[in-house]
């Protein structure tokens, strides 16, 4: 790495998938909540399950956003510095 403050693309992969699965998880309510309105249905999901669909969109975002993946990332970077 160039700067001690960039991350390799395999770290930064890395990162965000394991974000994205923390969200996931923090947002586990609404995903039920959209999986079972999606239950059985097809082209309906798109307006049938609207509400729920924003409802969990809004709630990855919050975990997902460029501001929260930049936090992610000066607090992995943080703890690799102390490891060194």
């Amino acid at each position: 790495m160039s700067s001690s403050s960039a991350l390799s693309n395999r770290e930064s992969e890395a990162l965000l998938k394991e974000t994205k699965a923390e969200a996931l998880k923090k947002c586990d309510a609404l995903v039920r909540e959209f999986a079972e309105c999606s239950t059985g249905r097809t082209v309906s999901i798109a307006w049938a399950c609207r509400g729920q669909h924003k409802a969990l969109q809004n709630c990855l975002k919050q975990y997902t956003s460029e501001e929260a993946m930049d936090i992610k990332r000066r607090e992995y970077l943080a703890a690799n510095r102390k490891q060194a």
